[in-house]
């Protein structure tokens, strides 16, 4: 019985893959046929997952946070790569494209090399560190900052904005586990509100001195961004007008009434809606609810720190993605190119992913006790 508890994660695991499954499918119609058969390909995706899972499962997480340093410097090494021989795809350089197999997307995985390196440097800080003095919190600061900085520029440079909010999203959350005086996080917190407020008004009242400044590629990334409020995104409109025709129980698999780009990722939630309407909604609703239950309430065990600071990362940038994108799907947030966890097409992101609930799991098999290495 304790078994199938700590494998509790696994239930809504399983809904997702189904809910993929049937999304990618009905997406099919909007999607480009030069992608291949998406759907098999996502099959394949999580069945390689699954078995990572069960790897992972085997080595327990103390052996893979040792191999985090090392992960750290190939994901950063991998974005340098993309950068210099990627394959430009709608503009961006985020992809290492692999004959035969498909393309690997390496700030996917800098995610999860981020939360594993974020919680050892802050691991090793709390127990260096009893009573650290506010030199002792500002270094911490710095080191901290340069291991997210790193990857974000590079990341930023592909560009891939939405990958670097994440980053920035996990950097906050593990923060806050990490035992700092309150006052750097209102430090932290009045430099933030200064820098963006100069930006955006350079962005709205400046704009010739922002783009001599910034340029035009950064000046049209924001712009996308907050083309929201204004409406004028086909993009969206064609995707609330395809929501609002679902109704109560949707227009039915594979039936998609509207075009809108990036059906089978940015805007899988759109083509599932459409399809299975209010109804269907409230059963991924419920799934996504309940599975990030499952990783929040083990929180409340009695585990070591560093696992509490896995956590904190992980279920950060998974309740920051799928926020996101249900909301950039129904006009409340901007868009960003996010895609959603477990249900949105995409290798590099599932297998990430699945990596992420091989940690969880060991995490609820693991006893109490103290890391030590």
């Amino acid at each position: 019985m304790n078994t199938i508890k700590r494998l509790k994660i696994l239930l809504p695991l399983l809904v997702m893959f189904i809910i993929s499954i049937i999304s990618i499918y009905s997406a099919k119609i909007y999607t480009s046929s030069d992608l291949g058969n998406l759907v098999l390909k996502q099959a394949i995706w999580y069945i390689i997952g699954f078995i990572l899972i069960v790897i992972l499962i085997r080595f327990k997480n103390p052996y893979i946070l040792k191999q985090s340093k090392i992960l750290y410097i190939i994901g950063v090494l991998s974005l340098l790569f993309v950068l210099i021989f990627g394959t430009p795809i709608n503009g961006s350089k985020c992809w290492i494209i692999i004959p035969g197999i498909g393309s690997i997307q390496p700030s996917e995985f800098m995610k999860l090399f981020i939360i594993l390196s974020l919680s050892n440097l802050i691991n090793n800080f709390r127990n260096n560190y009893k009573n650290p003095t506010m030199l002792d919190d500002f270094k911490f600061i710095i080191n901290s900052f340069i291991l997210v900085l790193i990857p974000s520029i590079l990341t930023f440079l592909e560009p891939d904005t939405g990958a670097v909010l994440i980053y920035l999203i996990i950097y906050i959350c593990m923060m806050f586990l990490s035992g700092l005086r309150l006052r750097w996080f209102i430090i932290g917190f009045i430099v933030l509100l200064i820098l963006s407020t100069s930006l955006f008004f350079l962005y709205y009242f400046k704009e010739e001195l922002f783009i001599s400044i910034f340029g035009s590629n950064i000046y049209y990334r924001i712009n996308r961004v907050f083309s929201w409020q204004t409406g004028n995104s086909l993009q969206l409109n064609n995707a609330l007008i395809a929501i609002g025709s679902a109704g109560l129980f949707g227009n039915g698999f594979n039936n998609i009434p509207i075009y809108f780009p990036e059906a089978s990722t940015d805007f899988i939630f759109t083509v599932y809606a459409t399809c299975f309407g209010l109804f269907g909604i409230i059963i991924l609703l419920i799934t996504i609810i309940y599975f990030d239950y499952c990783i929040i309430s083990l929180i409340r065990k009695k585990i070591p720190y560093i696992n509490k600071y896995l956590i904190a990362g992980i279920i950060g940038m998974i309740l920051y993605q799928q926020i996101q994108n249900i909301g950039m799907n129904i006009g409340l947030l901007p868009i960003t190119g996010i895609t959603l966890p477990f249900i949105s097409y995409g290798g590099s992101s599932l297998l990430s992913y699945m990596f992420i609930i091989g940690i969880i799991i060991n995490i609820n098999f693991e006893k109490e006790k103290k890391y030590k290495y």
